[in-house]
């Protein structure tokens, strides 16, 4: 197992966001996590990867507890775990590829450059290398932000509302990237609102489609 919760529970500000959340994201599948505004999407994600602490219950990553790690061992986690943050923030002194390139220079490994030009090229920005992050559009900030969160092979991709920014071409674009990435063996989890890209899903992959409602986790249908 990837990511697991058992009855977690977590508040925020003062009330209860989530309770008895129970998740299993295993190797290699493909999850949509859906709901409104404020329901707390972007803290189960901050949960999954151990930016937040529970209030109550278990959260296991790679079958270790994440309460009881120490800070190496959870920084050593993380590396395994690729993701997309919201709001796409970027060093603007930086090059595009420099930043991708970051989570190699904090962990003070050697950046290999034959994969970044390969992982670059893959998102359709090899030509945007060395462009500052102001002069990028949302689109290509949006794909900068999946190459980072990808550029050390992690297992698992959690995206918070990767589409949120951009029209509607290119987060089909997006989309199938990250399909693509599913179908080379990466977990992924897709925090979104937006309908439409759901189901515009079903002919790419096999997904699951989680909703959080009056606080809880609960399936929103079959498989897509």
């Amino acid at each position: 197992m990837v990511i697991r919760l058992a009855n977690v529970s977590h508040d925020y500000g003062g009330h209860g966001l989530l309770a008895g959340v129970d998740l299993h994201i295993a190797p290699g599948t493909f999850h949509f996590l859906t709901g409104p505004s404020g329901a707390g999407k972007s803290t189960l994600l901050k949960l999954c990867y151990g930016e937040l602490t529970q209030n109550s219950g278990e959260i296991e990553v790679f079958g270790q507890d994440l309460r009881g790690m120490s800070r190496n061992a959870l920084a050593d986690t993380r590396r395994r775990i690729g993701v997309i943050h919201q709001d796409c923030q970027f060093l603007d002194h930086l090059t595009l590829a420099e930043n991708v390139a970051l989570p190699f220079v904090a962990t003070g490994r050697p950046v290999p450059e034959a994969d970044l030009h390969e992982l670059l090229t893959w998102v359709g920005l090899e030509r945007q290398a060395n462009a500052l992050p102001p002069t990028l559009s949302g689109g290509e900030r949006q794909r900068a932000a999946l190459a980072r969160a990808v550029i050390m092979s992690p297992d698992v991709v959690l995206a918070d509302e990767p589409t949120g920014n951009v029209d509607w071409d290119m987060s089909q674009r997006l989309l199938a990237l990250l399909v693509e990435l599913n179908r080379m063996g990466t977990a992924v989890m897709i925090a979104t609102h937006d309908l439409n890209l759901i189901r515009t899903a079903k002919s790419q992959v096999s997904a699951r489609n989680l909703r959080i409602a009056d606080n809880t986790l609960q399936s929103a249908g079959s498989d897509l």
